[in-house]
């Protein structure tokens, strides 16, 4: 918000954080790989194997990474936090369920 001379506010519209929408396509991506390896599995009767393995490895990368430059957008003073705070969750959920999954071995 900015004050002008006659005492009226107006809104100044901030950039977005380039590493907050970074972080929400990757927490995206990781969920898509996410989707695509669970179709995986049940085509392959639970047998896909290394396939699988690859697949959702690279995606618990991604979300780690989207989680990691969210965290580090927030530094940006010019840019509106919003998709900072937007990338950074979304990408901890995700980063929190790929862990969840490996840690109980499905």
């Amino acid at each position: 918000m900015h004050k002008t001379k006659d005492n009226k506010y107006t809104f100044i519209e901030k950039k977005k954080s380039k590493g907050g929408i970074l972080a929400a396509e990757l927490a995206g991506a990781s969920l898509v790989l996410l989707i695509i390896d669970a179709i995986l599995s049940f085509a392959f009767q639970g047998s896909a194997g290394a396939i699988a393995g690859v697949i959702a490895l690279a995606a618990m990368v991604l979300s780690v990474y989207g989680f990691i430059t969210g965290m580090r957008s927030f530094s940006d003073k010019e840019c509106s936090p919003k998709y900072s705070v937007i990338g950074s969750i979304f990408s901890g959920v995700v980063m929190v369920g790929w862990l969840t999954i490996f840690l109980t071995g499905l």
